[in-house]
């Protein structure tokens, strides 16, 4: 068995080197990202108050066409242990039984406030004006925005997600969706894209560099929300009302971050890789208003990665001894799937961290191909996205 390393080659010496300079930074990442999230611990718990009383609270929710997630959400969202909140829903131009669903609800809770859109007025794409809409009519000075297919994981999530405004300069709170669990490969997929984008724009904002979030559980104070003005600079852009707001206007200063449990909600996955892939597009699609540095920052991991493997692959082309080299996939796979982990851990996602390595592999491809085709293809028109 021969293990005497020649490093007399010029390409063999380059690809070495290489290797071990992204073997060490593809590392440095999964500590960053992953490892940095699994093991954060929120200082904030106290409940925020005025002195006398909590904060007025709206929840706000854009729905169009959702009669069956909001049977499902309103009542985890009407039963918060919260003593002073309202949820508005601006019901936009639904042709289904929404308009029914959210009429019996407010017989029931008063402080559901609805607003009818029997008609389109909107004059751009996507859900940004129907949102300002229900922000604008909000009587809360924090708003809680949240999608009709998203359910609270405890009667707690309000008092939650927000406590960090006891400090007096957070404007803004990031709070955790995760992808509801069932036993499919598409699935499977989406927990950990969901995962893996979570991490990278928590684990940035933990650092005091936030630039992304999700609209499905995002605070801000209602004041901030128009004195920055609200959606106004990129209302021409569909996508991302959440997503594009947070790039704009967050900062290490006023943004703050929420990954207790009882904060989090959880999602309906998507039922076909056809809509998958349309929701992932959409994320993509915004990622080129990001500045150089947000960019650079995205694809550092996955460009290490890809350097990692071609180099890996020169190497043993060039008869270097495959021992070394399968030392070093083990131990950049090993410490993979002990970050991701603990990532998972957090997030209560069982078995996933095992097969991270492979799912880095194929999303390391099929993000760059996604990320290319946004490039090129217009943005997919949507009435409401």
């Amino acid at each position: 068995m021969n293990w005497t390393i020649d490093l007399t080659s010029t390409v063999t010496l380059v690809c070495f080197a290489l290797v071990v300079l992204s073997f060490l930074l593809v590392c440095l990442n999964y500590a960053s990202v992953y490892w940095r999230v699994g093991r954060w611990q929120s200082k904030q718990t106290a409940l925020p108050s005025d002195g006398k009383h909590p904060p007025k609270v709206s929840v706000v929710i854009a729905a169009h066409n959702e009669a069956v997630y909001l049977k499902e959400s309103l009542p985890f969202l009407l039963e918060q242990d919260y003593p002073n909140y309202e949820v508005v829903v601006v019901n936009y131009v639904s042709q289904d039984d929404t308009a029914f669903v959210l009429k019996v609800c407010a017989e029931n809770y008063p402080y559901l406030k609805v607003i009818n859109f029997p008609k389109d007025v909107n004059m751009f794409q996507g859900k940004k004006y129907p949102l300002s809409i229900g922000i604008k009519s909000a009587s809360g000075d924090i708003i809680v925005t949240i999608e009709p297919d998203c359910i609270p994981q405890s009667f707690s999530w309000l008092r939650e997600i927000t406590a960090p405004y006891a400090d007096t300069n957070v404007q803004m709170v990031l709070g955790y969706a995760g992808v509801k669990q069932e036993s499919t490969l598409l699935n499977f997929m989406q927990q950990y894209d969901n995962l893996t984008d979570s991490a990278a724009w928590l684990a940035r904002a933990i650092a005091g560099h936030p630039y992304s979030g999700t609209g499905r559980n995002l605070s801000y104070r209602r004041d901030f929300f128009f004195q920055q003005g609200s959606f106004i600079r990129h209302y021409s852009e569909p996508n991302g009302a959440d997503d594009m707001f947070i790039n704009q206007n967050a900062t290490g200063k006023n943004c703050a971050v929420c990954l207790q449990n009882d904060s989090f909600v959880q999602c309906d996955a998507k039922l076909s890789f056809k809509l998958w892939h349309q929701q992932r597009y959409h994320r993509f699609a915004t990622r080129q208003y990001y500045n150089l540095r947000q960019k650079a920052a995205l694809r550092f991991g996955a460009f290490n990665a890809l350097l990692f493997y071609v180099t890996t692959a020169i190497l043993a082309l060039q008869h270097f001894p495959w021992q070394y080299l399968l030392i070093g996939i083990i131990l950049k796979w090993s410490w993979q799937i002990i970050a991701f982990s603990h990532l998972s851990k957090r997030f209560s996602i069982k078995k996933i961290h095992f097969f991270a390595p492979l799912l880095e592999i194929y999303f390391m491809i099929a993000n760059t191909f996604l990320y290319l085709s946004t490039l090129h293809k217009k943005t997919i028109q949507t009435k409401y996205a």
